[in-house]
């Protein structure tokens, strides 16, 4: 049975949600293929991005596509061990491409039928377009929502429930991992420039392994 641990002060920690955020190594040269690849991919699909349950991206054989999937591969592996998961776990991938042109977003969303959900940045716009916007508009970036609803509503100074959302302003390179079931919005691109990201699903291959023992 899995349960929190208190401190030696008696603290526990209670209902973490958990997003991993990190930067691969010797993505330079994987990007520049992979924005390449995705945009004769669009030359195809004028609705390559809102497509995304035609195909699956990450089952491609190109070695550039085999790197990205071993690169999440381990990125999800990493995931499971870090919550404790000492015990074998089976899972599926679906990914696909997302081009983003000027003034492209994505609403507010999660992931059904899915048990994590990522994105890897290809490429992501380095100047925006001067524009007469409101000072708290955040261009390009991704933001998660705390999924507790209203909790912060009664947050006080200095209180970790203050903040309900957590905002993330990628860069090439970067791959993000977290629960499917978290929303997020992703923001207005702003720029001229294209943002190219992969978006990917992990769906777990069930076994009654995975049934928790519960109070």
């Amino acid at each position: 049975m899995t349960k929190p641990h208190p401190t030696q002060d008696g603290f526990v920690s209670l209902w973490p949600t958990t997003v991993l955020q990190r930067q691969l190594p010797g993505y330079e040269a994987a990007n520049r293929v992979l924005c390449n690849l995705i945009e004769k991919l669009e030359d195809s699909n004028r609705d390559l991005t809102t497509d995304y349950a035609s195909d699956n991206l990450l089952a491609g054989d190109n070695p550039t596509i085999l790197w990205l999937r071993e690169c999440i591969n381990k990125t999800v592996a990493d995931y499971f061990r870090h919550f404790g998961a000492d015990y074998p776990v089976d899972w599926s991938l679906h990914g696909w491409a997302n081009i983003n042109r000027f003034g492209d977003y994505h609403d507010l969303h999660n992931h059904p039928h899915s048990y994590l959900s990522g994105t890897y940045y290809v490429s992501v716009p380095e100047h925006m377009e001067e524009l007469e916007t409101r000072a708290d508009v955040r261009p390009g970036r991704i933001t998660f929502y705390d999924p507790r609803g209203a909790v912060n509503m009664t947050a006080i100074r200095n209180d970790p429930n203050i903040e309900a959302e957590y905002t993330v302003n990628p860069v090439p390179g970067m791959i993000m991992l977290w629960p499917a079931f978290l929303h997020h919005f992703v923001h207005p691109n702003l720029s001229k420039q294209h943002r190219i990201s992969i978006s990917y699903n992990v769906m777990l291959k069930w076994s009654d392994d995975y049934l928790p023992q519960q109070i």
